[in-house]
């Protein structure tokens, strides 16, 4: 941080930036004396463009570029999607705050359809995600799931020029960009898990930035953050990145219990291991990984055998 102003790094799709400039303008907000820039960068997930996720590397390929550029002191803070984040933070590096969760769900989107049911056989659905594909293909094995990759905008382009029946996208994106008329339908958690974090918005920072740290602290909502803490243990614990299907929802209930729902499926769909757990909020990361063992004693870890990946 040089003096009064704060410098934010952002990738530099509308997405990125309605995060980058919300997060600037509640600062700005909290802390009337402090200015806050935003500086555009292009990470490896928004070079490539023409393949799938989990064929160039999975996690970390939003998140890289930026936080190479915090260690180098380039730029104070990142605002990123929380599901895109890597469990693992870089040393040196600190998830600052999670922020209130505006909604985990997978919104089903069509020109022609208003829902997962009234899909004719055989449809064209859109996803970048091995974790909706699965998830779908449970519940409809006979539909063609086709790779979808591209900014919210870009998606939605290729949808109404007729390349897809339907495409899949996360609800919080399209409502952050004012896209929310877009939604048909919020497909139900029984038939899809979200992403970890899916929703919530990180904040990362220097772990020895106390300026900035204490700045960004009124961001961080506690409920989110111990959800979060729960869904990153999980995802740890099974390795998954975006190479594997895995869903898993946290939320904070009565009583100040948290409920843990997870799965890990295998990429066509035909097995889903499933489970859920509770318990105190201050046991977030135990819930998280002891459900990640029950699933992997259950199936999961063939599954993820048959990717190629151990746990």
């Amino acid at each position: 941080m040089n003096s009064d102003t704060i410098t934010i790094g952002t990738r530099a799709s509308k997405l990125a930036l309605w995060q980058a400039e919300y997060v600037a303008a509640e600062i700005e907000k909290q802390h009337p004396a402090v200015r806050v820039e935003l500086r555009k960068m292009t990470t490896k997930g928004d070079r490539i463009l023409d393949a799938p996720l989990a064929k160039i590397g999975g996690k970390g390929l939003f998140t890289k570029e930026l936080e190479q550029a915090m260690l180098a002191g380039e730029i104070d803070l990142a605002v990123h999607s929380l599901k895109d984040m890597p469990t693992e933070v870089p040393a040196g590096l600190v998830i600052g705050a999670i922020t209130e969760r505006l909604d985990a769900g997978d919104a089903f989107v069509s020109v022609h359809y208003r829902s997962m049911e009234e899909l004719p056989q055989g449809a064209r659905v859109g996803t970048s995600s091995l974790r909706r594909r699965a998830q779908l293909l449970a519940v409809r094995p006979d539909l063609t799931i086709l790779d979808l990759r591209g900014n919210v905008n870009t998606r939605l382009a290729k949808l109404d020029a007729g390349e897809f029946d339907a495409i899949v996208l996360a609800a919080a994106g399209l409502k952050r960009l004012g896209l929310g008329d877009r939604i048909r339908t919020i497909l139900p958690q029984a038939m899809i898990l979200p992403a970890v974090g899916q929703g919530a918005l990180a904040i990362e920072c220097r772990a020895d930035d106390m300026q900035v740290l204490g700045l960004i602290d009124f961001l961080r909502d506690p409920q989110m953050t111990a959800a979060a803490a729960a869904e990153r243990a999980f995802l740890r614990r099974v390795e998954g990145g975006c190479q594997i299907p895995v869903g898993v929802y946290a939320e904070v209930g009565e009583g100040n219990m948290l409920h843990v729902e997870a799965m890990i499926a295998s990429i066509d769909g035909m097995r889903v291991c499933r489970s859920r757990s509770m318990g105190a909020v201050d046991a977030a990361e135990k819930i998280g990984v002891a459900l990640a063992e029950e699933l992997l004693d259950a199936g999961g870890r063939d599954i993820l055998k048959e990717i190629g990946i151990t746990a």
